[in-house]
């Protein structure tokens, strides 16, 4: 990476830029591998700088966590003006696209030593949350009740589409329309009962 010349920026400025750079280097290596040496060199900044906006090594990768979470959950925001189910196909378009284009942050940080930090797994919990509510808040447009188990399945099925899309970057033996559907017909699978999964997703087809 290039070093960036060293140019007077506000407080928030300067953190947001320390984090960015964060982000990119996670593009090229695992978590724990990104060095705040490395990050204050490229930012034209002292280390002792760099840790008068982060209390920590540590303190500086849940940063850039939480960075990678919310730009990842901006990425796959539902379009709310369309139909559910169209709402879903979207969202998982937007999904498997990110995490192709951004392979390396996504799997360092969700199978990374990253995952054993209680904070850090917090932050995982929380992403997958929200992206889960998002699907739950639609499910009664469709005519399905979010109760306890349905909201129970939607929060699997998001482990599902992280595992499938995974294993999928790895070893790409379908296309990327065939994994985007294998994911989207699974949620009516999980959510509701056999039959009636089959005659939503007969029907909208």
């Amino acid at each position: 990476m290039e070093v960036v010349k060293r140019t007077r920026m506000s407080p928030e400025e300067r953190r947001a830029q320390l984090i960015d750079l964060g982000a990119r280097m996670l593009a090229e290596r695992p978590l724990e591998q990104v060095s705040v040496e490395e990050i204050a060199d490229q930012a034209g900044v002292s280390r002792g700088l760099l840790f008068h906006y982060f209390t920590s090594k540590r303190d500086f990768h849940l940063a850039i966590v939480r960075h990678v979470s919310a730009e990842m959950l901006e990425r796959t925001a539902p379009d709310l003006s369309r139909e559910p189910l169209d709402i879903l196909h979207a969202a998982i378009e937007s999904y498997v696209d990110y995490v192709s284009e951004n392979r390396n942050s996504y799997v360092s940080l969700l199978r990374g030593t990253a995952s054993g930090d209680p904070e850090m797994r917090e932050e995982f919990e929380r992403t997958r949350a929200t992206m889960a509510d998002r699907i739950v808040a639609q499910l009664p447009r469709i005519g399905i009740a979010a109760d306890a188990r349905v909201t129970l399945g939607v929060r699997g099925w998001i482990a599902f589409v992280e595992e499938a899309t995974i294993s999928w970057l790895r070893d790409p033996q379908i296309t990327r329309e065939e994994l985007i559907d294998l994911i989207v017909t699974a949620l009516p699978a999980v959510a509701m009962g056999a039959a009636s999964a089959a005659a939503l997703l007969g029907g909208a087809n």
